[in-house]
């Protein structure tokens, strides 16, 4: 195995040589729309390595996005439409998926866990819906973008804290059931705070619509969740029916016949629930699919473990990256002439959310481990939530920009925080909070 590993290494590091310098002569001789092809084969092959070797998988994500980056700005008619069919329209749907995702992994104690550790939660949430935003308003200030991309930086800095932040206070050795609890929390008040900050802050470049808003995020982001904590109850619960075949076959088809039903049903008819009708639909259909492939992964197979939580997060990992390759095709002259601004505001904003996060809690008492979530809580935000806002509710590719940049780099840089955080003993076994 291990000459094995030696070789692939090799192997790897060879090709990688080989496209560099296909790059390198493609770029010489003028042929520079051909230089895509090696950059892309040579980004896969990148993140592919990244993602089998355990001690880099933690960035494969990143070297992801830079694949459909690259492939958008070369070839963006790949992200425009497929036989007349707009690719933007799968954007709110991708980001269904992927809060569903986040449901499966939650369950009701996580909301209640608030009960037991208030101190930690509410620094967190209030940190995450006071000092971001504000932070977000005064890169606008510093920077010269132009008012769309502005209203995009807020609203990044507007959205709760994202899922990736429950994976690096893990890594980090913090406390993760606290980590869940405060996503949860600052999720469940997105719905009324996001519209509020946006229409408090942002209004004064582009028109925000409060109630738009707040019926998109239930749509796009809260109804899914919910459908994903009944999917967690049926992968994970300990009543003996959950585990029967005609029970699961029986929840197969009356989700699907839901979903079906919502499908055709027009939409006056919901009345003032209108707006959540997409994430409904989306929701019974994928509860159907849990349902079913339970069915078939363990009383047809005889198969066990935790299948859903391998599944899911590469399915949303590459979700997040074709919305970004969507956004990128749709922007890409914009991109070139300040991402490296953008990339520049979200090192700022970001690095912000986790020393004030941080030291905010260290100065309240609580312990290394809920500082260290802290953190992580107030420095990561809900990228893909801001993606789908700004393409939905702002309908602006530009407005998405910002998200799309600071989302890959809250990534980047939580995983080596997470690192060096994981390298250093906690001085107070004892204390969680």
């Amino acid at each position: 195995m291990k000459y094995l590993l030696q070789f692939s290494t090799r192997a790897f590091l060879t090709i990688l040589a080989i496209l560099v310098i296909a790059i390198i002569i493609s770029r010489l001789s003028g042929y520079g729309l051909y230089t895509g092809i090696p950059a892309i084969v040579a980004l896969t092959l990148i993140a592919v390595y990244f993602f089998n070797n355990p001690k880099l998988k933690q960035f494969a994500f990143t070297i992801w996005v830079f694949v459909f980056v690259v492939s958008a700005m070369f070839y963006p008619f790949l992200f425009d439409s497929w036989g007349g069919f707009d690719l933007a329209i799968l954007i709110v749907p991708l980001i269904q998926l992927i809060m569903f995702g986040m449901g499966t992994t939650l369950n009701i104690s996580d909301f209640m866990r608030v009960f037991k550790m208030p101190r930690p939660v509410i620094i967190g949430m209030l940190l995450q819906f006071t000092v971001m935003p504000l932070i977000a308003v005064l890169i606008t200030s510093l920077f010269s973008f132009d008012s769309e991309v502005s209203a995009g930086i807020i609203l990044i800095g507007s959205c709760p804290g994202g899922v990736a932040s429950n994976l690096m206070a893990y890594l980090a050795g913090g406390n993760v059931a606290l980590s869940v609890t405060m996503t949860s929390c600052s999720t469940l008040a997105s719905p009324i705070m996001t519209p509020f900050l946006m229409e408090s802050f942002a209004g004064k470049y582009v028109p925000i619509d409060f109630l738009a808003m707040m019926t998109s995020i239930l749509n796009m982001i809260i109804v899914p969740i919910v459908a994903g904590i009944f999917a967690n109850k049926i992968l994970y619960g300990a009543s003996a029916w959950l585990k029967e075949s005609r029970w699961l076959l029986l929840m197969t088809f009356i989700t699907v016949l839901i979903s079906t039903g919502l499908i055709l049903i027009e939409n006056y008819t919901f009345g003032i629930f209108a707006p959540l009708k997409s994430g409904l639909i989306i929701g019974f259909a994928l509860i159907s699919v849990v349902a079913f492939a339970k069915f078939v992964i363990t009383n047809l197979l005889g198969k066990s473990g935790n299948w859903m939580d391998k599944v899911l997060p590469v399915v949303s990992m590459f979700g997040i990256c074709f919305i970004i390759g969507i956004i990128t095709a749709r922007s890409s002259e914009k991109l070139l002439s300040i991402g490296f601004a953008l990339l520049a505001a979200s090192i700022i904003h970001n690095l912000a959310g986790y020393i004030i996060g941080y030291w905010t809690a260290r100065l309240s008492k609580l312990g290394e481990k809920s500082s260290r979530t802290v953190a992580f809580e107030v420095g990561m935000q809900n990228g893909g939530m801001a993606t789908g806002l700004a393409m939905n509710v702002l309908k602006s590719a530009s407005a998405a920009l910002p998200p799309a940049i600071f989302g890959p780099w809250m990534n980047v840089s939580g995983s080596v925080l997470a690192s060096w955080w994981k390298r250093k003993e906690i001085k107070e076994p004892g204390k969680s909070s």
